[in-house]
């Protein structure tokens, strides 16, 4: 029977941990099938033969070798053959002992170095950053790659662990069915056994008796007639496990009382649904028959329009972007914008205080790793037909390099929108209608945390504005209740949550994405601006009372740029370049345009808070440090929160005409409603870039309108 729950166990949580419920519960695709064959006919070229096909890529057709991947660029990632090089290094450092490697990624050379760089010139050294552990303690670890030096740095000063790996959590699971307590009270709740699936949550840090021991807690569901297991939650009992000894520390054991909520109802798969299936007859889709308008050179350099830039997979933050920059439509020249943008840390702190839910704070990209928990991408249901797809290289927990397949995909985006347009009427002797296509490129990455999927879209304009987008779907995790109706709920009883179905609260809860955003614009020296917009009065000057004054103040210091966005009390912030003005005088900027803006009402001394600090302002500038990456600090795994960019801006640096990053917090209040129930449509927000001053006219003023002749017209061969 032990066996057999191992092997059960393995089953499920591995499955649920690396995200594949797809896969495992051979979902169908619901768009199987549409990728007809199709004829074009048009004028152009795009369409050469009467019977061209056009079909969707295949998982098989995206798929290639990367042994032999050499680096190009500065910020390429490790190629396989260094990682194999660097896993060799890191053997022989820790000699016969038995470890774990946690992260194990380039170390971006200096700035200055990267900055300096032009293509055709040899690349810098190439160094690796390794985090670590081994007989208890952490490690951070520099290597270079070809000559196998090795730097160990002194971590002893950071609380904190770093990010579990997928072999931590799959080794974990096992655990509640060594201990005859849990199994005792598995069965004293009539639930079988070989149904559960427990799940290992991170436990935050709430006090120094949690110090010294890299725990986790285990929550357990039933897996019986339904693939959505969250929705049938074994309340009430959590198990304190050590991660490094896989020994169950601690059994909370309160929710006997609390039934199994039903399987009926919960299951989204589409062969599950018993409700009309609602299909589109006209399938809606983005064809490119002449190929697309952009380019990836050597695997990571993209070419678009005017733009240009590094992308590439990072097993903490997802997908990094570096190395913007737009070409000036005046001048010809590539002018900068931002050297590196990425998601830095994430928070989703549950709003119920009770034993079995306090503790549910998770940093997801500290703890789990952003770009770890980011699978294969579904052709034509998550990125469009006419997209090109990236893969990852990551290291599993023996430093052995793997390939994570199509992680990433890159596309154009049309909908019909205007980039500008104006219609004049005959007062100038002729009607004048003019109108541009507002073309955009994406890249795309979709996370799956567990429960929840997180879709991360960078999306760049010919105009020069940067499109930053987070969207929320995938299942809320639900606690179990003896409730069935709204009615049985004392008036003065907080739930925490909503009643989504019988015996189950949707707990309310928070979703916060800090982003790096180190801006250059046309420089490594910039300033940031506080344009606050004021009420004056006229004082009897005009027949207006009172209009909206423009105020300027350039921030000093890191403190100054602590920003809390204020409906009533607004202000624009941008990051200019004090030192480049445009032929009028005005400085070359970009600003920040906010959206996304929900703020934490935790108390800034609660531990979760205190630990995920940067939801403690929308807006921080801090002073360039290499080494400050990770708003939620460098080990974030049960860190204490003296390693974050509160504690960074707090030095209260200058930061006037200096190399400065900007961060911005995108939040969302989640209150569940029914419609959340089992799997909840999507939710999404973001924030631009937006070029001030930057230009010294329109930059898209010369893009050409559309042509009816242009485009191909295309029509399924079954009506031709």
């Amino acid at each position: 029977m032990e066996g057999k729950n191992f092997l059960r166990c393995l089953f499920f949580i591995f499955s649920a941990v690396l995200l594949m419920l797809f896969t495992i519960f051979n979902i169908p695709n619901p768009l199987s099938g549409t990728a007809e064959l199709i004829e074009c006919s048009t004028n152009s070229a795009w369409c050469t033969s009467k019977n061209r096909i056009l079909r969707h890529p295949t998982t098989a057709s995206l798929h290639h070798d990367h042994t032999a991947d050499v680096p190009h660029h500065p910020l390429d990632p490790l190629t396989i053959q260094e990682m194999n090089k660097v896993q060799k290094v890191i053997k022989s450092f820790f000699e016969n002992s038995v470890y774990s490697v946690h992260s194990l990624v380039l170390e971006d050379p200096d700035k200055e170095v990267v900055v300096e760089w032009e293509k055709g010139d040899p690349l810098p050294p190439r160094k690796a950053s390794v985090m670590a552990r081994a007989a208890g303690k952490n490690y951070l670890l520099t290597i270079d790659v070809e000559s196998g030096e090795l730097r160990e740095h002194d971590t002893s000063n950071i609380t904190g662990f770093p990010l579990v790996t997928l072999e931590d959590m799959q080794k974990v699971m096992s655990a509640p069915f060594a201990s005859a307590h849990f199994n005792r009270s598995i069965a004293e709740r009539g639930v079988d056994i070989n149904d559960v699936a427990c799940l290992p949550f991170s436990p935050g840090w709430f006090g120094k008796a949690e110090d010294g021991r890299r725990l986790v807690k285990l929550e357990c569901f039933t897996t019986k007639d339904t693939a959505n297991f969250y929705m049938r939650p074994i309340e009430g009992i959590i198990i304190v496990t050590d991660l490094d000894t896989n020994e169950v520390v601690e059994i909370v054991d309160k929710g006997k009382h609390i039934p199994i909520p039903k399987a009926a109802g919960t299951d989204y798969r589409l062969s599950a649904v018993n409700t009309p299936i609602i299909k589109l007859p006209n399938p809606i889709s983005m064809e490119q028959p002449n190929g697309p308008n952009f380019v990836i050179e050597n695997e990571h350099l993209v070419k678009w329009a005017n733009w240009e830039f590094h992308l590439k997979a990072d097993p903490r933050a997802g997908v990094m972007v570096s190395r913007a920059k737009i070409r000036d439509p005046d001048t010809g020249v590539l002018r900068n914008v931002m050297y590196q943008g990425f998601s830095s840390e994430l928070f989703v702190p549950y709003m119920d205080p009770e034993e079995a839910w306090y503790f549910k704070t998770y940093m997801d990209a500290g703890e789990y790793g952003f770009g770890l928990q980011a699978l294969a991408l579904d052709p034509l249901n998550d990125c469009p037909r006419n997209a090109k797809y990236m893969d990852a290289i990551f290291a599993a927990a023996d430093g052995t390099p793997y390939v994570r397949s199509n992680m990433i995909c890159v596309f154009e985006r049309y909908a019909g929108d205007a980039a500008w347009r104006h219609t004049e009427s005959p007062i100038t002797g002729t009607e004048i209608r003019e109108a541009r296509p507002k073309i955009s490129l994406v890249a795309r990455f979709v996370a799956s945390l567990a429960n929840y999927d997180y879709v991360v879209d960078w999306e760049f304009h010919a105009d020069g504005l940067i499109h930053i987008k987070v969207a929320l779907t995938g299942i809320v995790i639900v606690k179990g209740t003896s409730y069935v109706n709204t009615n049985q709920v004392k008036e003065d009883e907080d739930i925490y949550g909503t009643l989504l179905s019988e015996n189950i609260v949707g707990v309310v809860h928070d979703h916060y994405i800090n982003f790096y955003l180190d801006m250059d614009v046309d420089g490594l020296d910039n300033s940031f601006v506080n344009v606050h917009l004021q009420r004056e009065y006229t004082n009897g000057k005009s027949p207006r009372r009172s209009y909206m004054k423009v105020n300027k103040t350039v921030a000093k210091t890191e403190k100054d740029a602590q920003i809390k966005l204020k409906l009533y009390d607004p202000s624009e912030f941008h990051v200019i370049n004090p030192n480049k003005r445009t032929k009028v005088g005005n400085p070359v900027g970009y600003k920040v345009v906010p959206a996304g803006t929900a703020a934490s009402l935790l108390d800034p001394e609660d531990p979760p808070q205190k630990r995920s600090s940067f939801t403690n302002n929308q807006i921080w500038v801090t002073r360039y440090n290499k080494s400050e990456l990770w708003s939620g600090g460098l080990f974030a795994y049960q860190s204490h929160g003296e390693d974050t960019l509160q504690v960074w801006s707090d030095r209260d640096r200058p930061i006037e005409n200096k190399d400065i990053v900007l961060w911005y917090t995108l939040g969302f209040h989640h209150v569940p409603c029914q419609e959340d129930y089992p799997i909840m449509p999507t939710v999404s927000s973001g924030f631009d870039l937006k070029p001030v001053n930057f230009f010294e006219r329109n930059p898209v003023l010369a893009v050409a309108p559309y042509v009816e002749s242009e485009l191909p017209v295309c029509k399924a061969a079954a009506s031709a």
